[in-house]
């Protein structure tokens, strides 16, 4: 029996329109006119005194001038290529601060969101878990040998070339590592300057926002040295005649290939179910438990140290359901995305001193150190890599430059300005795994400034 179509129209839901007000650009993940009632609620509650110290108070705050500060940076032509959003929520909150423009009150609430709610923790070991989690378990078991000469040969010749020109010029070996080198290479703020602060305060005795302020001047000056290299690396390759043999891929990065050796990451989902997102917490949380039980029966190593090293052992001894590695996988990405403007708005008021940083930035010392670590890192990725048959500028960029710049937003810049964004999941493994294991050997190296 034929089905004849009906005439009438058919009915549609109708939704009401977005008021005119409500629309435009998102700042925070909020309408113009919503992000600015919500400023000034919390400007008429610190003027007050009313603005409640607490974890809702600081997510609030954090969030809201990180989002802005995010959508400044991202509207520069040119500069937010070179991670102008990240600079701004890096020190504009602290300049504010400093020049007495932010109310004292908020930036109270925002220490003791970080020092006292634990938000500095809850970041960290959340991308930790979901960094290492979210490794395919066949990538460290084929082809982790290989891809781990550059990286772990980069990081071990950086450490020792910029320690040891430390010592030469007279700022010290275990100086020149843990705070130039090391918070340079951890790939990250999230994994590299903001744990390690923590980590040299426990270890000299000292408090964190005395270590701030120089590591947070090592990675952004470095951040713009990887994307400037970058630059040139894209211009090299571009000749017609290359250097030399396997000096340029073309973006691909191994010169044999091997079908039983593929580098990939786990694939990134635009959302997850509730019950995901919840499981990622408790395995998040579960995996600091872990790490501060062992921190406190076993102290020589730091509490972030344990938790990767049980994170690595839960990936390789596949201890979790697959779908378990991927909540604690979706859990940290959606994390990381919404909060790291405000983990860097927060380290920015409570930690960054903005007179110890132009103390940084006005010593030339400091600065040959940073530029040394770059170099050091890209080139000698670059030549590891060529030696175990990678292509030198694709080694160089990718876990070299990688290593290097901010994560992230760094990330996208780099292979932006390299014209290699392809290899973004290379840059993805870089920073996970090497992540880790420069925050955990600048756990075993801390102890050495209290030494000096």
């Amino acid at each position: 029996m034929s089905t004849i179509p009906s005439s009438e129209p058919q009915s549609r839901p109708i939704s009401a329109p977005t008021p005119v007000l409500l629309r435009g650009p998102e700042l925070a993940g909020l309408p113009p006119l919503v992000h600015l009632a919500g400023a000034a609620i919390l400007l008429a509650a610190a003027l007050t005194d009313h603005l409640p110290t607490s974890l809702l108070s600081g997510f609030a705050v954090t969030m809201l001038v990180g989002g802005l500060l995010m959508w400044v940076g991202k509207q520069v032509p040119v500069l937010r290529d070179y991670g102008l959003p990240t600079v701004l929520c890096t020190f504009v909150p602290a300049i504010l601060l400093f020049a007495g423009v932010f109310p004292q009150v908020a930036a109270e609430v925002v220490a003791g969101f970080v020092e006292d709610s634990g938000f500095l923790d809850f970041l960290v070991i959340t991308i930790i878990a979901g960094s290492v989690l979210g490794m395919p378990r066949a990538l460290l078991l084929k082809a982790g040998p290989r891809f781990a000469v550059p990286l772990l040969g980069c990081l071990a010749l950086t450490f020792v070339i910029t320690g040891a020109l430390g010592a030469l010029l007279g700022f010290g070996f275990a100086q020149g590592v843990l705070l130039v080198a090391a918070p340079i290479m951890a790939g990250g703020l999230g994994i590299g300057a903001v744990p390690m602060s923590e980590m040299y305060a426990a270890a000299t005795g000292g408090t964190p926002d005395s270590f701030m302020g120089q590591l947070m001047s090592a990675v952004v000056v470095a951040n713009i040295l990887c994307i400037a290299i970058a630059g040139v690396y894209n211009g090299l390759g571009r000749r017609e005649k290359q250097l030399f043999v396997g000096f340029d891929g073309r973006g691909q990065l191994m010169r044999i290939q091997r079908r039983d050796i593929t580098i990939d990451t786990a694939p990134t989902r635009d959302s997850a179910t509730y019950a995901a997102l919840g499981q990622g917490l408790l395995i998040a949380g579960l995996l600091f438990v872990f790490g501060e039980l062992m921190g406190g029966l076993l102290p020589f190593l730091h509490p972030y140290a344990w938790t990767i090293i049980a994170a690595a052992i839960v990936k390789i001894a596949g201890l979790l359901p697959h779908h378990l590695e991927e909540a604690s996988t979706n859990w940290g990405a959606m994390a990381t995305t919404l909060f790291v403007p405000a983990l860097l708005v927060a380290v920015s008021l409570t930690y960054i001193d903005i007179g110890d940083v132009l103390t940084a930035l006005s010593s030339p010392l400091f600065l040959v150190l940073t530029a040394a670590t770059v170099l050091s890192a890209t080139l000698t990725s670059g030549v590891l890599g060529w030696l175990v048959r990678f292509y030198f500028v694709e080694a160089a960029i990718t876990p070299g430059l990688v290593m290097a710049d901010t994560g992230g937003s760094g990330d996208v810049a780099v292979l932006s300005a390299a014209d290699r964004m392809h290899l973004m999941p290379f840059a993805a493994l870089t920073n996970r795994l090497g992540g880790a294991v420069v925050l955990f050997a600048t756990s075993l190296l801390a102890p050495l400034l209290s030494l000096t």
